[in-house]
């Protein structure tokens, strides 16, 4: 027991869990991401803070990390953690048909990028064998941190993801060669170890895991669903990591065996908790490896290092997707999402180091530059999402003439409905949509949507909405939908303008816009609901539909009011004419 009753690691795991207690709501209420706090704390309770002054202080241990050391094997199981839970998003399908992207723009990404950081390096004077361990290095992209933000769905996920999955894939093989000094003895043998290993896993894992979890499932315990879990990824990792390769390997490959049942969702969501504790420790140790003296006393070299090799790699990136045919806003985005080193960067360079491939002080200064670049992930995704929005906006659009088609602006939930209704009735629409990705997506599915920016008016004004059929508004903003209601009645007073609204108050306000009909989606579901609710209960059906229409009479009658109409609004599945005027 130390001093005031608490052992070190007693004091480094509230330390720990303190921080988690705090850094997750504190900066989830400020939308930043909780990775940097993380990162924080260990750079402020690391060695090189607080750490360092607990000796003369012995009150500051309950606030420090006084054994890195001790914690390191917890970061480890962080990421074995998260490689599982990519491969639980997986499936070999899905895993097939990614092989080009992998083995094509991964293998491109990796090789040139290192090819283009070690001339780089060659040039200033390093050692040419040196100079291609360091280029290795440095290319490695953190999948621990890119894939926490990014994901594996759409484009950005989707590219980042196959470049990272190459890189896992080609961190066995490059520990094997950086660590024996550049000699490849042996590592034939290796891959066939490597192929059976895997092999046996995927037979064992088909027939051995459904069973264990069906039983888990009849005695519905998630704490057997949790521990069956984690003994396949141990175990997994374990057999990798045996034979030579990596435990990351054998825990993507669990995630694998499990999404390939019927209980990945289940397994998901009770491990997720864990997965981000365990993640929140690995990022504390990235923070305690920066040394706040050196960084203060080096920063000019060591920010230049990183802005360069964060270049290379962005340009070589950008470049690749840029070939291979991603859009422009997504190659950008991913390409400053993997400019950084990574936490592999960290081991390969501990591997050449120990090996005399690199100096000692060669691997110090680079260590510290990748654990500065971790740093800087989240910050240049959010710069990545601004340069991607940005780029998508100056994009040119082929705006088709909306002359004699209902045009719908918002091609969500909703759009797509209204769109699939007129093409039952082989009504032409044109729709326009803001979301790139949901703009490809729908076109592949053989929507009519086209890519635009609905809030610049220059967009709306090149549509002639005075020839269109109609106008739907269906996106979820109720300042905007009432500006453009606004807007395009100005120069179209026939034009039937039809709009979602949220609740009675926001229908209001659309009608006074000048909309001829506004739907308020909340209540209508409601009354709906209502409807079923009274039937099912046992009410009779002609009183219970009279009652829902008596509520949607006065819901009618409130908008009415609040709009200042002069007549009674559309509402619901009922059209009321005045019936003075002739049908």
């Amino acid at each position: 027991m130390e001093p005031h009753g608490i052992s070190t690691g007693l004091s480094d795991t509230l330390t720990i869990l303190g921080a988690a207690g705090i850094v997750i709501p504190a900066f989830a209420r400020l939308k930043v991401s909780p990775v940097i706090g993380f990162i924080l704390v260990g750079m402020i309770a690391g060695p090189f803070a607080l750490g360092a002054m607990a000796g003369e202080q012995p009150w500051l241990q309950a606030f420090s990390i006084s054994d890195p050391k001790g914690i390191a094997p917890f970061a480890e199981f962080g990421i074995i953690l998260l490689l599982f839970a990519i491969g639980l998003e997986l499936s070999a399908k899905r895993l097939w048909s990614m092989r080009r992207a992998v083995f094509g723009l991964g293998s491109a990404e990796l090789l040139v990028s290192a090819l283009l950081i070690a001339t780089g390096l060659a040039v200033i004077g390093e050692a040419w064998s040196a100079a291609i361990a360091l280029g290795l290095a440095l290319a490695m992209s953190s999948t621990a941190l890119v894939l926490s933000i990014a994901g594996t769905e759409g484009p950005v996920g989707r590219a980042a993801f196959s470049m990272l999955l190459f890189e896992d894939l080609a961190l066995v093989p490059l520990l094997f060669v950086l660590g024996s000094g550049g000699a490849l003895e042996g590592l034939a043998g290796l891959a066939v170890k490597g192929i059976a290993v895997v092999a046996a896993m995927l037979v064992v894992g088909r027939y051995a895991l459904p069973p264990l979890f069906a039983q888990a499932a009849r005695t519905k315990s998630p704490e057997l669903f949790l521990a069956i879990s984690l003994v396949t990824v141990m175990l997994a990792s374990l057999a990798t990591g045996q034979i030579g390769l990596s435990p990351l390997l054998g825990a993507l490959i669990a995630g694998l065996l499990i999404a390939e049942t019927d209980y990945r969702g289940e397994v998901e969501s009770i491990t997720a908790p864990l997965r981000g504790l365990a993640l929140g420790v690995f990022l504390i140790t990235v923070g305690m490896q920066i040394d706040l003296s050196a960084l203060v006393r080096d920063w000019p070299q060591l920010l230049a290092a990183l802005g360069l090799v964060i270049a290379a790699k962005v340009l070589v990136t950008g470049l690749l997707l840029h070939i291979g045919g991603w859009r422009r806003g997504a190659s950008a985005e991913t390409s400053l999402l993997m400019g950084s080193p990574s936490e592999t960067t960290l081991i390969l360079l501990g591997t050449a180091a120990s090996a005399g491939t690199i100096d000692a002080a060669s691997a110090s200064f680079w260590q510290a530059v990748t654990a500065l670049g971790l740093t800087v992930i989240p910050l240049l995704a959010m710069l990545g999402r601004r340069v991607s929005r940005r780029v998508d906006r100056k994009a040119p659009v082929a705006i088709e003439s909306a002359e004699g088609r209902t045009v719908i602006f918002g091609f969500g939930r909703v759009g797509r409905m209204v769109a699939d209704m007129l093409s039952v009735h082989d009504r032409p629409y044109l729709a326009i949509e803001s979301d790139i990705d949901a703009v490809r997506a729908a076109g592949e599915e053989g929507y009519d949507v086209v890519f635009g920016d609905v809030s610049r008016g220059e967009l709306v004004d090149r549509l002639k909405l005075g020839s269109a059929a109609a106008l739907v508004l269906t996106m979820d903003n109720p300042v905007l939908s009432v500006r453009l209601a606004k807007r395009v009645r100005g120069w179209c007073p026939e034009l039937p303008i039809i709009a979602r609204a949220r609740d009675t108050a926001h229908a209001a306000e659309l009608y006074r816009a000048g909309v001829s009909d506004a739907v308020p989606e909340t209540l209508e579901a409601s009354l709906q609901l209502s409807e079923a609710v009274l039937i099912d209960i046992g009410l009779a059906m002609g009183p219970a539909i009279a009652s829902i229409h008596e509520k949607r009479s006065e819901l009618r009658i409130q908008i009415m009011a609040e709009g200042e109409l002069d007549e009674l609004p559309v509402l619901g599945r009922q059209r009321v004419r005045d019936p003075a005027k002739p049908a």
